[in-house]
């Protein structure tokens, strides 16, 4: 469903909030004006919050409605909001119908522990591997079944999407993608050696795999947004194309338009 297709007879909201105090009476204030709707039958889900809260409606919707989710409009009554727009009461109908949508591809990530259990979680912004203890982590890099590094010594690495570029991603010096760049991020996090090297653009039909060398002595964590997996032995990414997700902004502040701007920020 995009932007378009909801216009003009956009009626039916539901509203989740964070549960910061602020979000949660701006939540009663808009049920109070615009009706409450439960989520199952919401043509839009409003969310209340930052950054962190919108993932987790993210991923909460996956779980509502499967891999084509109903769209998602945020409003920033948190602390970041580089994914949401800014808080408005009124006109929200008008605004939501007026919005553009943007439409991303989550990773899917299969972990293995050390003990040989298996773990899968979707990632909407990165899959991020990260050294347990005081000790780095030692990683051998696959990419398409294929070992492109034998070890990288770091304190982690993380695959992201063009979406996630912008946040973990760019705090580690990673590149920003745009949205329509069919590309994700392979950024090494603090590497120690090669002590050089800045990561990798790989196309988004890349396999991934990575392997944890010295496991026992160097454990590491896989982390699927907020998702977590401890001792793992070997983890896997990909893009999971058959999985659709639908973010509604403000005309003229689409996502791509925040992306493009973010790298000619200071």
């Amino acid at each position: 469903m995009t932007a378009s297709a909801l216009s003009p007879a956009l009626s039916k909201l539901a509203f989740v909030a964070s549960d910061r105090p602020e979000a949660q009476e701006a939540k009663a204030r808009l049920e109070a004006r615009y009706g409450e709707v439960d989520p199952t039958r919401a043509q839009v889900i409003v969310a209340l919050g930052g950054d962190g809260f919108m993932l987790e409606t993210l991923h909460h919707a996956l779980d509502l409605d499967g891999p084509h989710p109903k769209p998602i409009y945020g409003m920033n009554c948190g602390s970041v909001g580089f994914l949401m727009n800014d808080f408005h009461e009124d006109d929200l109908l008008e605004r939501i119908s007026a919005a553009e949508d943007a439409t991303i591809h989550p990773l899917s990530m299969i972990a293995s522990d050390r003990v040989g259990q298996t773990w899968h979680a979707l990632a909407i912004n990165e899959v991020s591997l990260l050294r347990q203890t005081f000790q780095t982590a030692k990683l051998r890099i696959l990419i398409d079944g294929k070992e492109r590094m034998a070890e990288l010594v770091c304190d982690g690495v993380l695959v992201a999407t063009p979406a996630g570029s912008t946040a973990y991603n760019l705090s580690a010096h990673g590149p920003i993608i745009p949205l329509d760049a069919r590309a994700l991020a392979l950024t090494p996090i603090s590497a120690f050696r090669p002590r050089r090297w800045r990561g990798a653009l790989l196309r988004h039909t890349a396999k991934v795999a990575i392997e944890v060398l010295e496991p026992e002595k160097r454990p590491v964590s896989a982390v699927a947004d907020n998702f977590e997996v401890r001792n793992v032995a070997r983890v896997e990414i990909c893009e999971d194309r058959q999985i659709s997700l639908t973010m509604l902004f403000d005309a003229g502040r689409s996502l791509e338009e925040r992306v493009l701007s973010e790298q000619f920020s200071s």
